[in-house]
């Protein structure tokens, strides 16, 4: 059974990962609890930003070093180091960079936003970020909805970013650069957090994450109108909206939530995706609505823009050989329908 010295002896050397400082400096080790019966160690550690994904690299790091030293199982919390001692050490800290954040920035940030879940809002974001990168455009996409996270299976990505110096490297698919909150989970774990951590979280994929010069930055935004959604809206004052809905009228009067939140935060809606819009009979090619018909033209009628286009339900061609099972080919029937509309986002947008 360990002891609590034994814990503190095994992570106290362990640096933090902004003020390049080891636990035991900074006297970040506030809590050890050790439960001798299943010998569980708990500890509570501070560091000077929490909700990161250099947290998450120290959060592997203390659990790994505790196993090794004889822990079954290991719980952590952080929290952040109090002010005095902060300032003790503010000198060590780099230059916080702003990134795409800074004023001086030309990406353009588009939003995919829907009301609810389930129409297919990922896997818009995703085709149109692909779509946008085969007109030659520099695209980046960052996977927004933290607790929902999909697109890195969508798109058939299986490798990691990397770390070079203090900038995450995001990983390159399709000519499009991700990063998401799955590259730093492990076996497909829930996200507990609380909304202040989910915000630092994605403002460390703006400011933290090397991606270079961008025409457009495609976040795919968690459903609804929650934390995350208005941590958006509050970093960028200047982003464009995308609204996707399925053409059932409850679908739309749900995504109008969205749209209404956007407007109030002086984003600018430039214009609805009708997803599911109808199935298309590959014996007959008769088109059977089966969602119903209207609620992507009464949507963009009541944010006062337009449809930018209806997606029919059909899924893609997969290729074993370059595998990502939800993106279209540039010649499948949809996929041409995903070019046209990033064309017209393009015009839009000038």
């Amino acid at each position: 059974m360990l002891t609590e010295q034994q814990v503190k002896d095994a992570i106290k050397g362990l640096k933090d990962p902004f003020l390049n400082k080891t636990l035991d400096e900074l006297n970040a080790i506030q809590e050890i609890k050790i439960k001798p019966e299943k010998n569980h160690v708990s500890v509570k550690v501070a560091i000077a930003k929490t909700g990161t994904g250099e947290q998450l690299k120290l959060q592997t790091a203390v659990v790994d070093s505790l196993k090794k030293a004889g822990a079954a199982t290991v719980g952590i919390r952080f929290s952040e180091l109090p002010e005095e001692e902060l300032q003790r050490h503010r000198s060590s800290m780099p230059q916080e960079s702003q990134g795409l954040l800074s004023p001086g920035a030309k990406t353009t940030f588009i939003a995919i936003a829907s009301g609810k879940g389930g129409v297919g809002k990922s896997t818009v974001s995703v085709n149109l970020a692909v779509s946008l990168a085969r007109l030659g455009k520099k695209v980046g996409l960052i996977d927004a909805d933290i607790y929902g996270f999909s697109v890195p299976d969508m798109m058939g990505i299986t490798k990691r970013p990397v770390v070079r110096g203090e900038k995450i490297i995001p990983v390159e698919r399709k000519g499009v650069k991700v990063v998401s909150m799955g590259f730093f989970v492990e076996d497909n774990s829930p996200i507990i957090w609380r909304g202040p951590m989910l915000g630092k979280m994605l403002n460390s994929f703006f400011t933290e994450v090397e991606w270079g010069e961008l025409d457009y930055l495609l976040l795919d935004l968690p459903p609804g109108t929650g934390d995350v959604a208005l941590d958006v809206h509050s970093m960028l004052p200047s982003c464009k909206e995308i609204i996707v809905t399925t053409p059932h009228p409850t679908a739309a009067f749900v995504a109008a939530r969205a749209g209404a939140m956007a407007i109030k935060t002086e984003h600018e809606v430039i214009g609805v995706i009708e997803n599911m819009s109808y199935f298309e009979s590959q014996v007959t090619g008769e088109k059977e609505y089966v969602f119903g018909k209207g609620g992507g033209e009464k949507l963009a009628d009541e944010l006062n823009t337009e449809v930018l286009g209806q997606l029919p339900l059909q899924q893609p061609d997969w290729n074993d050989e370059d595998f990502a099972p939800s993106i279209y080919a540039e010649d499948h029937p949809t996929g041409k329908i995903f070019t046209n509309i990033s064309e017209r986002i393009v015009t839009i947008l000038g």
